[in-house]
C-alpha cells in the first residue's frame, strides 16, 4: 500500500486559532476606537456650565452688562434632559456662553415668587407655569426654550424647541458679538461662518 507522504507544514490547529483570534480582536478594538472617535465630544471631563439663579445674574449685571441666556425647561421634558446632555455640555458652548453671557436656569413650573425689573412673578394656576416663564415665552410655552434678554433690554428673545451645539452657535453670537439691534438677522445668518 501506497501511502502518500506530505510534509507537514500546517500550524498546529491550536496555534491557528490563536492567531485568527488575535486579528478578530484587533479589529474589534479598531472598530470600536473609531467608532468613539468621531463620536461628538462633550465637555471636558468634570467641566460643566455654571448655571446662575435669576438673583444672581441681576448682581452680576449691577457689575457687567451682558445678555442673559435662559433656559426655560421643566422637570419632565425628555428634549430638555438631551439639551443638557448635548448642547450645554459641549466645550465651546460652555466656554462662549460662560465668556459672553449669563446663563440662567428656569423651571416654568417653580412655585417660586420670581422678581424681574421690579415686577413680581408667581404661579399661574391657569397655566401651570410660572408667569415669568409666560413673560419670557410670550405666552407660547414650549420646553425647551432658549431666551436671551439683551444687554439693551429691549424684551426676551425667545427660541422654542431643543438646539444642538451648532444651531446654538448662530443664534447666541448674533447676540454675544453685539449684532443684535444693528444687522438684520437674515443678513447676519447669510453672512455667518460656524465653526462649533
Amino acid at each position: 500500500m501506497l501511502r502518500h507522504q506530505t510534509s507537514d507544514l500546517r500550524l498546529p490547529t491550536s496555534d491557528l486559532n490563536f492567531k485568527c483570534m488575535q486579528k478578530f480582536m484587533l479589529a474589534v478594538f479598531s472598530a470600536w476606537v473609531f467608532a468613539f472617535s468621531c463620536a461628538e465630544k462633550p465637555a471636558v471631563k468634570g467641566e460643566k456650565l455654571k448655571w446662575m439663579t435669576l438673583q444672581e445674574a441681576k448682581a452680576a449685571l449691577q457689575k457687567e452688562k451682558r445678555p442673559l441666556l435662559v433656559d426655560v425647561y421643566t422637570d419632565w421634558c425628555g428634549w430638555c434632559k438631551v439639551m443638557d446632555k448635548k448642547t450645554y455640555s459641549n466645550e465651546k458652548v460652555i466656554a462662549y456662553l460662560q465668556e459672553k453671557f449669563y446663563p440662567v436656569r428656569l423651571n416654568a413650573e417653580t412655585r417660586e415668587a420670581l422678581e424681574w425689573e421690579n415686577r413680581v412673578y408667581r404661579f399661574n394656576e391657569g397655566y401651570r407655569a410660572n408667569d415669568f416663564a409666560i413673560f419670557l415665552t410670550h405666552g407660547q410655552l414650549s420646553f425647551p426654550t432658549t431666551v436671551i434678554i439683551p444687554v439693551d433690554n429691549t424684551g426676551p428673545q425667545p427660541v422654542p424647541g431643543y438646539l444642538q451645539p451648532a444651531e446654538l452657535e448662530l443664534i447666541v453670537k448674533y447676540f454675544g458679538e453685539g449684532q443684535y439691534g444693528k444687522t438684520p438677522f437674515e443678513a447676519y445668518q447669510k453672512s455667518f461662518k460656524a465653526s462649533w
